[in-house]
C-alpha cells in the first residue's frame, strides 16, 4: 500500500471528529437553551445537517495550509456534488403541496382497502408502500413524502418518545432497502449499477423481492406492536383531511411531470437545476395552489451531503483495504458497520473501484450497505432529509443519534435475516 499522506491522515481525524459531533448534537441543543452570549453558535452546532458541512470547512482550511491554494482548489473541483444538488431539488419538488395531496389521496384510498382502523392503515402504508416507491421516484423523494405525512399525521399529535424513535428507525431502514427494486432508485445501487452491469430486472430478482418482504414485515410489526397507542391518538387526522382549497388535477399532473423530469435527469445537474428554476417560477405564478416550499430544509440537507462528499473523498486509503480479502458473510456485516459511520453510496463507490471481485463480494457489499442505511443519520443520503422534516415533532426539536440507532436495531436485524436467509 502506498504511504499515507498528511492530508489523508488529517482528513481521517476530521472525519472522526465529525462523526463524534453527530452524536453530540443533543448536548449543543441543551447549551443553546441556556442564557449565553453564544447561544446562536450552540444552536448552529446542534443542527445535525450543519455538522459535516462545518467540518468540511475545517478540512478545506487545513488543506489550504498543508498543501497550498492550488492543490486544495484542485481537490474541491475534483469532487462530484451532483447528489447533494439532486437531493435538494427532489426534496423541494416532492414536498410541494400538489405532490403531497396526491400522495395523501393515494394513501387514503389504499387505507380504505385494509381491514383495520384508518389511522393504523395510514401509518402502515407510510412505512411500507411509500418507502418502496423509492425504487421509482428515488429514495430522497420517498423519504420526503413519508416523513411529511408521518410528521403532520402522527408526530405532531403527541406520540410517545418510544414510538417516535421506533417509527424513525423503521422508516430509515425501509427507505434504505426499499430502493433496491430497480437499478436507479437507491444511491448505493446507482454507484455500481453501470460498472457491474446490474439492470432493474437483476435488482428485482436478487435484492428487490427480499427488500419488499422485509419492508412489509417491519411496518406490520411496528403497527401491530403500537396499535393501541395509534388507535387511541389523533394520528392520521391530517392525512384524512381535505385541503381547504383543492388543487386542480392539471396542477398535480404538472408537479408530477416536474418530479419525473428531475428523476429522469438525476445525473445531469445542468438539466435538473434548469427544471428546478422553472419549477420555482411556476410555483410563484400559481402560489394559491402552493404552501411554503421547504427551501431551508433542502439547503441544509444539501449542505450536509456536500460536506460528506468533501470529507469522504480522502477516506479511501483506509476504507478500501478494509474491504479486501474478507469472507462474503463477514464482509456483509462489515459493510453494515462501515455504512453506519460513512455513507452507503460512498462505500459501494469505493467497492466498485476494485477490479476482479466475485459475485458474492458484490452482493455482500451492496446488501450490507443498504441494510445498515438506517442506523445513523449519515448512513444513507435521504436520512438527513427525514431528520430535517421530522425533528419538529421531537422534544427540543432535536433527534438523538443514539435514539435513532436503538430504534433502527430491530428493523435492521429483520433486514439481515431477509438478505441472508431468503
Amino acid at each position: 500500500m502506498d504511504a499515507v499522506s498528511s492530508p489523508e491522515v488529517v482528513a481521517a481525524i476530521v472525519f472522526a471528529l465529525a462523526v463524534g459531533h453527530t452524536f453530540s448534537t443533543g448536548f449543543f441543543a441543551r447549551l443553546a437553551h441556556l442564557p449565553s452570549r453564544h447561544a446562536g453558535l450552540w444552536h448552529l452546532l446542534s443542527e445535525v445537517e450543519v455538522v459535516f458541512g462545518f467540518w468540511a470547512f475545517v478540512l478545506v482550511v487545513t488543506l489550504f495550509m498543508l498543501t497550498g491554494k492550488a492543490d486544495a482548489v484542485d481537490y474541491m473541483e475534483s469532487r462530484n456534488f451532483t447528489e447533494p444538488l439532486f437531493v435538494f431539488v427532489i426534496m423541494v419538488v416532492a414536498a410541494s403541496r400538489p405532490i403531497l395531496e396526491f400522495g395523501d389521496a393515494a394513501v387514503r384510498v389504499l387505507a380504505r382497502l385494509l381491514p383495520f382502523q384508518r389511522s393504523l392503515g395510514i401509518f402502515f402504508l407510510c412505512l411500507s408502500i411509500v418507502p418502496l416507491l423509492g425504487s421509482f421516484i428515488t429514495e430522497p423523494a420517498a423519504m420526503t413524502l413519508a416523513a411529511l405525512m408521518l410528521r403532520d399525521g402522527y408526530f405532531l399529535h403527541g406520540l410517545s418518545r418510544r414510538l417516535q424513535y421506533a417509527a424513525l428507525g423503521v422508516l430509515f431502514v425501509n427507505v434504505s432497502i426499499g430502493g433496491t427494486l430497480t437499478s436507479f432508485g437507491a444511491p448505493p445501487v446507482l454507484m455500481v449499477a453501470a460498472k457491474w452491469e446490474w439492470n432493474s430486472a437483476f435488482m428485482l430478482s436478487t435484492f428487490g423481492w427480499k427488500a419488499a418482504v422485509v419492508v412489509l414485515v417491519n411496518a406490520a410489526l411496528l403497527t401491530g406492536l403500537f396499535r393501541h397507542e395509534l388507535a387511541a391518538g389523533r394520528g392520521g387526522d391530517v392525512a384524512e383531511t381535505e385541503a381547504e382549497a383543492g388543487v386542480p388535477v392539471v396542477v398535480i399532473l404538472l408537479h408530477l411531470a416536474f418530479l419525473v423530469g428531475v428523476v429522469v435527469f438525476a445525473h445531469h445537474p445542468a438539466i435538473f437545476m434548469g427544471l428546478f428554476l422553472f419549477f420555482i417560477g411556476y410555483t410563484e405564478a400559481y402560489e394559491r395552489y402552493q404552501d411554503k416550499l421547504i427551501l431551508r430544509e433542502g439547503l441544509l440537507v444539501a449542505f450536509f451531503l456536500a460536506g460528506l462528499v468533501v470529507l469522504g473523498g480522502l477516506q479511501q486509503w483506509w476504507l478500501q483495504p478494509t474491504l479486501m480479502g474478507v469472507e462474503p458473510t463477514l464482509l456483509y456485516f462489515l459493510a453494515i458497520g462501515l455504512t453506519a459511520i460513512t455513507d452507503n453510496a460512498a462505500l459501494t463507490y469505493l467497492a466498485s473501484l476494485v477490479d476482479g471481485v466475485s459475485a458474492e463480494f458484490k452482493y455482500a457489499i451492496v446488501a450490507g450497505a443498504v441494510t445498515g442505511g438506517g442506523l445513523t443519520i449519515i448512513a444513507n443520503a435521504p436520512n438527513p432529509a427525514g431528520v430535517a422534516i421530522l425533528k419538529s415533532g421531537f422534544a427540543d426539536q432535536s433527534i438523538s443519534p443514539l435514539g435513532l440507532f436503538l430504534g433502527a436495531l430491530a428493523p435492521t436485524g429483520i433486514a439481515i435475516l431477509g438478505f441472508l436467509l431468503l
